[in-house]
């Protein structure tokens, strides 16, 4: 049997927000083919058993450790059949036209590698991350020290998040964001998978420089939407989550930009990242924890049910 697409969902104890996940790709209203094809990063909740007996036609990869979300992916590449990869976080609900939204407008744009539809946060907002530039060092800098949200509609101040687009119109951008990101499988042959040098953060920013660098279009095309829950920022972070976050802008600068700049520019980038780093560090340990909310508490957005906001770092980490 011919698959259209193959669609990965990393796990890792979120068994809940799987599940739901999982339920919104079976709802979909399309003619293409698919195939699911769960990594679950060795979950210490009921994850593979729940999952497993629900859906046993998922397939499913169960590691012995933690492998990261670079490399668990590329674990499910390597047994996709299908002609197009999906990544779908597993904290995001995909809408009924939404495979069959985007499949199609690939498949009318063989000059693309990669794309990504809208993506909604729970209170209705627009999901930054699934429109952006590369992260030069200027943009960088203007993102991190608040010029973007100061001149948000000057292209200048805001080549990193491209908040001067509107973001219910299709058109060309550089990265898209790891939660929804539907790639050609010619062009995964081309480029290659994700870094597995990233663990967490920062891959699929690397895949998209690597993609464009091959000559493939990136388009972010928002005629359909998803919902993507994540946590909260007044929650606590553990270490290793501000840790890799800030590793990931460190390797992203040094594979990519740092050959194009002398050691001052360089210097101060890593400089900026490191006091950046700290800054956080000191910010996550004044936060107050707050309770998570229980399982019988319901989100609603936009007028559909959805599963439970859990923290992109137990999605992830």
């Amino acid at each position: 049997m011919n698959v259209d697409v193959s669609i990965l969902i990393l796990n890792y104890n979120t068994c809940r927000l799987t599940l739901d996940c999982i339920r919104s790709v079976y709802e979909s209203d399309t003619n293409y083919s698919y195939e699911i094809i769960l990594i679950d990063n060795h979950s210490h909740d009921d994850s593979v058993e729940k999952i497993s007996a629900e859906f046993p036609d998922v397939l499913l990869i169960a590691n012995s450790e933690n492998v990261g979300f670079a490399r668990g992916n590329n674990q499910g590449m390597e047994v996709a059949s299908g002609r197009y990869v999906l990544l779908l976080n597993s904290d995001t609900v995909i809408r009924r036209d939404t495979l069959e939204t985007m499949v199609s407008f690939m498949d009318s744009r063989p000059d693309l590698g990669a794309s990504g539809c809208k993506v909604i946060l729970p209170d209705g907002s627009l999901d930054k991350a699934c429109k952006r530039g590369f992260p030069t060092p200027s943009a960088s800098f203007y993102y991190a020290f608040g010029f973007s949200k100061l001149f948000p509609d000057k292209p200048k101040f805001n080549g990193y998040q491209l908040g001067y687009l509107d973001p219910d119109q299709a058109y060309p951008v550089d990265c898209l964001v790891g939660a929804f990101m539907l790639l050609r499988r010619k062009t995964i042959d081309q480029v290659g998978g994700l870094d597995e040098e990233f663990f967490m953060y920062g891959e699929d920013l690397d895949w998209c420089y690597r993609i464009k660098e091959a000559g493939w279009g990136i388009y972010y095309y928002p005629q359909t939407s998803i919902i993507h829950l994540k946590g909260g920022s007044a929650r606590r972070r553990p270490f290793k989550i501000v840790y890799e976050f800030h590793r990931a802008m460190i390797l992203f600068h040094r594979k990519h930009y740092s050959r194009q700049y002398n050691s001052i520019i360089n210097g101060t980038v890593y400089a900026g990242v490191g006091v950046k780093f700290m800054l956080s560090l000191l910010r996550n340990a004044l936060i107050i924890p707050r309770a998570v909310p229980s399982p019988a508490q319901s989100l609603t957005v936009s007028g559909e049910a959805g599963p439970q906001i859990e923290s992109k770092a137990e999605v992830r980490l």
